[in-house]
């Protein structure tokens, strides 16, 4: 018999976890909120930066088949979360969170939560890698990673996992939390907390079958509206610098804990306040990322004097 250690087995299950959640939009902002992050950073790149991504976006890396569905900027910001079928990006499904614990009864935290290899470290890595890589093949795979991952840092539930006497390693960014919604066909319907997040409270433009992306011609008026809500004018956004990647991702622990798991239960069903609230954290944190991720890409490509 082969024996795993804690940590090992963590890692093995929230991996077996992941794959077991393919079919559903349950790892990051779906497809509709990443393109409305890259539509609103992409709108704010200094011409240097502009260029620079366009090259690298249009370089069809493997895997080739699902590169070729995301030629542009806007629908690169997909492309990680495309990748999940692909057995040899299975390494790269735990950098899509960072599981900060918080506890909903009293439970006592885990100590060895959020693991090593998380969003946080993606983001780091991926930036060296675009700064210094003499490859441009690696640096348009790392560009990619850090379009979506801006994205992914940004939703509250990507991290934080909500620890109970019943899940005392965590609920897994709410993938373990169900509530109840009213379908489109008007039945009951019975979704995850996470799946409910990622979609911006069922407000953003939604995914198609098998996860496809909305329609381009959806994403500009809803980055159009959410920016209107929530300008760049407001220097908050600029709070910790332009890699502050650690500061990013507390700020949504933060509003986990304050907002996505404030005012519901297990079982229990969205509230018109809570929604409410729901949607304007989503549309704040969509508006920041797009902010933060232009900043981040300018700065690796100042406007040359």
């Amino acid at each position: 018999m082969t024996y795993f250690s804690k940590s090992t087995l963590r890692i093995y299950l929230a991996l077996l976890l992941c794959m077991l959640l393919l079919s559903s939009d349950a790892l990051s902002w779906g497809p509709g909120g990443h393109m409305i992050v890259a539509n609103i950073a992409y709108a704010r790149l200094n011409p240097r930066a502009k260029a620079e991504v366009d090259k690298l976006i249009k370089l069809d890396i493997e895997p080739t088949a699902i590169t070729a569905k995301s030629l542009d900027f806007v629908n690169a910001s997909h492309w990680p979360d495309d990748l999940r079928p692909e057995e040899a990006f299975a390494n790269t499904l735990p950098l899509h969170f960072a599981d900060f614990p918080i506890s909903a009864d009293g439970t006592n935290l885990p100590t060895d939560l959020p693991e090593s290899e998380n969003v946080i470290a993606a983001l780091g890595k991926y930036v060296q890698i675009l700064k210094t890589s003499t490859d441009d093949n690696q640096r348009a795979e790392a560009l990619r990673f850090i379009i979506h991952f801006v994205g992914d840092i940004h939703q509250p539930l990507h991290c934080a996992t909500q620890v109970s006497a019943k899940l005392p390693e965590g609920d897994r960014g709410g993938n373990l939390f169900k509530i109840k919604l009213t379908g489109t066909d008007g039945k009951p319907q019975v979704v995850k907390l996470h799946s409910y997040w990622d979609g911006g409270s069922n407000d953003f433009p939604k995914a198609g079958a098998n996860f496809a992306p909305p329609p381009l011609s959806q994403i500009a008026p809803a980055a159009k509206r959410i920016t209107a809500e929530f300008p760049d004018s407001d220097p908050a956004w600029k709070a910790g610098g332009v890699e502050d990647f650690a500061g990013w991702a507390k700020e949504s622990t933060d509003l986990a804990q304050s907002v996505a798991y404030a005012g519901i239960s297990p079982n229990g069903r969205p509230s018109a306040a809570y929604r409410k609230q729901a949607v304007q954290t989503a549309h704040q944190r969509v508006a920041w990322a797009g902010y933060r991720l232009a900043e981040l890409l300018n700065s690796i490509w100042p406007e040359q004097q």
